[in-house]
């Protein structure tokens, strides 16, 4: 059941001691359920609720989770200790957690814990300090294991790679099923299914499709509607592949396109370029989003886009696809090779009520960024 080998996962273990050695920390409390994930092959949803794995400055791994995930960690992961703490009334499973890091010797470490997590509730982290506050020293080091995951390795960009692949044929599936009075119902099951269909995963987080004025929407809502005769759509996905993300983004325009469609076309495909010259080692996620706010303001459309235009994929959980990485004004975060990183465009003009988008995900180089997608970056025109 692992998607990695023992020597891959050893490594990422050997490269988080070594982290954890230069923090001087004793331990580490990981609640996110990826950082598990990319430790351990350990793959659930189980993290809706308390689940702690527990690191030691020595190697020794142990996992706090509930009864419904003890089969899962011993199937997808390479975990041998695995404690459980049971569903009662009035249950705390931080007392179980406390007792737990007493019999691993940890009474007064310095300990760093993943605060900054879906995985961790502000009521459990309330209930966590309330019972390890005094125990051992606490520290913030919800930064460490998602730096470490950054970089890729060989074997998991292959895992992208082959999540773009099913990320281009999705859209390839679904591109000649968009004409007027086509359901976005059905767009979005053949969107969807063709990478359920071939092996994909769900994705973190919903696919994004909205027509008409819907069409300017950054997230997705409930609710269908027939395309129109002369329409919009806006469609951002994912191909996905043992949890790892490839992201893609384009609004296509159903009949005649508009002027001001083009014309934020072409605004959207200069900036992306200009992002691509900018995603390289020597630069910074901060100077990628000023590339892409330089074409932008350059257009006069400052006030159509957004604060940010892009971040780092890989292996991620629900709610969200994205990793802490992104491109907005000031991150001095530097590009190395061997990311997996997602530009996309997006410029909403409700003057207009005109929708824009361009997005696809890159591996980083040495020089240019290689994109993943093989799909055209011209305006897709449905008739």
């Amino acid at each position: 059941m692992l998607h990695f080998t023992r020597d891959e996962l050893d490594s990422r273990k050997t490269r988080l001691l070594a982290e954890m050695a230069e923090r001087k920390l004793d331990a580490m409390l990981l609640f996110a359920q990826e950082s598990m994930y990319w430790l351990t092959g350990y793959d659930t949803f189980g993290f809706c609720f308390f689940q702690c794995l527990v690191v030691k400055a020595d190697g020794e791994m142990r996992l706090l989770t509930r009864s419904a995930d003890l089969r899962q960690a011993r199937q997808t992961s390479i975990l041998e200790t695995i404690t459980i703490w049971r569903d009662r009334g009035q249950a705390d499973p931080t007392i179980d957690l406390r007792d737990m890091l007493d019999e691993m010797g940890l009474l007064g470490a310095r300990i760093g814990v993943e605060w900054a997590t879906h995985g961790l509730t502000a009521a459990n982290g309330r209930l966590l300090e309330a019972r390890l506050g005094s125990f051992a020293a606490l520290k913030e080091a919800s930064d460490l294991v998602p730096a470490l995951r950054l970089v890729k390795s060989e074997a998991e960009i292959a895992y992208v790679r082959e999540a773009a692949r099913l990320g281009d044929e999705a859209f390839e599936a679904m591109l000649p099923l968009v004409r007027p009075g086509a359901d976005e119902a059905e767009l979005l099951a053949v969107l969807q299914g063709s990478i359920l269909r071939a092996g994909g995963d769900y994705p973190g987080n919903s696919f994004i499709l909205g027509s008409g004025e819907d069409a300017l929407l950054c997230r997705y809502k409930s609710g269908r509607r027939r395309l129109a005769a002369r329409d919009q759509l806006t469609v951002e996905w994912a191909g996905v592949k043992a949890q790892y993300h490839a992201a893609l983004m384009r609004t296509v325009a159903v009949g005649e396109p508009t002027p001001r469609h083009v014309e934020l076309h072409a605004a959207a495909r200069e900036a992306l370029a200009a992002v691509e010259e900018a995603m390289r080692p020597g630069h910074t996620f901060g100077e990628v989003f000023d590339a892409h706010a330089s074409v932008m303001e350059a257009h006069d459309l400052a006030r159509h886009r957004l604060s940010a235009c892009g971040y780092s994929l890989g292996a991620r959980y629900a709610p969200s696809w994205m990793d802490p990485q992104m491109f907005y004004s000031g991150n001095a975060e530097p590009i190395l090779p061997n990311m997996t990183l997602f530009a996309h465009m997006i410029i909403m003009d409700s003057d207009t009520g005109t929708a824009m988008t361009l997005g696809r995900t890159y591996l980083t180089t040495d020089g240019a960024p290689e994109s993943l997608s093989r799909l055209s970056l011209d305006l897709p025109v449905a008739a």
